[in-house]
């Protein structure tokens, strides 16, 4: 059975605000639990005008203490801002607050532009790529298995707790694919940005995943951007809003918020621009339930993989919500959670 997942961006609408945005976050991750979602991811952005948060990691701890059993996680930590040390800590303690349900995304790229970078990174700059290191660190720190050759030998993590977070590997090229396979970590690609030759990085990766500590079988999933409605007419009104997000970005310009549908159908598209966004629509799934659940199965096989995240950027909390409930209706999520329950009652 396929699994699916949710990554969410906490992006701002128009009309709205910062605070709107993380309750409609908390809004989205309740629903996904309550209907059978496998995870809820939360990204990491900075100085962005349009989304709301930059810590994953605090964010997930409140997320935590709303829902009661879907996996949380960060897509991703980006590692070559951070000490690798400091990250296996703080999902350490995540671990011991939520045990079996937090998942360690961690990614290669800045989230962010130049100058945050900047900021984030003041103080270490490096020429040399640190992020290879860093996550065989990462492993050694999450796993109480630092060697005794290491720089930092002998070296703990605290809080001490009997399970580990998982450890996922996110991109859209083959570099991290195969650094994946090579450290043994999960590999999650990242559809939705548009980035053609995800279903050969997959390949690579589990053809050549070596076991770790961390897992002794390769698990990979891949995230796509999906909005469902009730007909193929509203979900494409729906994508608008993303539509034009997308391509403001593409175009060097940056919106301080996800447009509403009024504003998005209003703008005046030049020929480029709609074929701009039709090129786009190429890696999004936008349609019907019936439409949605047959392109996610095509793409899961694709990929060979049996897990799926969905990236809903829909203006309206209410139609998102819904696009949310429409997905799990067609897949059937949560049945298994409903039998059991009626079991154990009987």
């Amino acid at each position: 059975m396929l699994k699916l997942g949710i990554l969410d961006q906490s992006t701002i609408t128009e009309g709205s605000g910062p605070r709107e945005a993380l309750q409609t976050t908390t809004r989205l991750a309740v629903e996904a639990d309550r209907l059978g979602y496998n995870r809820f991811w939360v990204s990491e952005h900075h100085s962005s005008k349009a989304l709301a948060h930059s810590s994953p990691e605090v964010l997930i701890a409140h997320l935590g203490a709303n829902t009661s059993r879907i996996r949380l996680g960060s897509g991703g930590i980006m590692l070559p801002h951070y000490s690798a040390y400091k990250v296996a800590e703080n999902f350490r303690l995540l671990e011991a607050l939520y045990p079996g349900r937090i998942d360690l995304g961690v990614g290669r790229a800045p989230g962010g532009r130049p100058l945050s970078t900047r900021a984030l990174q003041e103080g270490h700059y490096n020429s040399a790529d640190p992020y290879p290191q860093q996550i065989v660190d990462l492993i050694a720190y999450l796993n109480d298995a630092v060697p005794a050759d290491h720089r930092f030998a002998g070296l703990s993590v605290s809080p001490s707790v009997d399970t580990v977070p998982e450890l996922w590997l996110l991109g859209s090229s083959g570099g991290t694919a195969r650094l994946a396979a090579q450290t043994g970590a999960s590999y999650a690609f990242a559809q939705f940005f548009g980035t053609p030759g995800g279903s050969e990085a997959t390949a690579f990766y589990h053809d050549n995943f070596e076991p770790s500590l961390m897992s002794p079988n390769s698990k990979s999933l891949a995230a796509i951007t999906v909005v469902c409605a009730d007909t193929q007419e509203e979900a494409e009104q729906l994508a608008s809003s993303s539509d034009l997000f997308f391509l403001a970005m593409y175009k060097g310009m940056e919106l301080p918020y996800l447009p509403s549908v009024k504003t998005a159908t209003e703008y005046p598209y030049t020929p480029y621009d709609r074929e701009q966004i039709a090129a786009t629509r190429a890696y999004r799934v936008v349609g019907t339930p019936q439409q949605v659940k047959a392109r996610l199965l095509e793409l899961a096989e694709e990929y060979k993989t049996d897990e799926l995240m969905i990236v809903s950027s829909i203006h309206d909390l209410d139609a998102r919500l819904k696009s949310v409930r429409l997905v799990a209706e067609a897949f059937g999520l949560g049945n298994e959670q409903t039998e059991a329950a009626e079991e154990v009652q009987a």
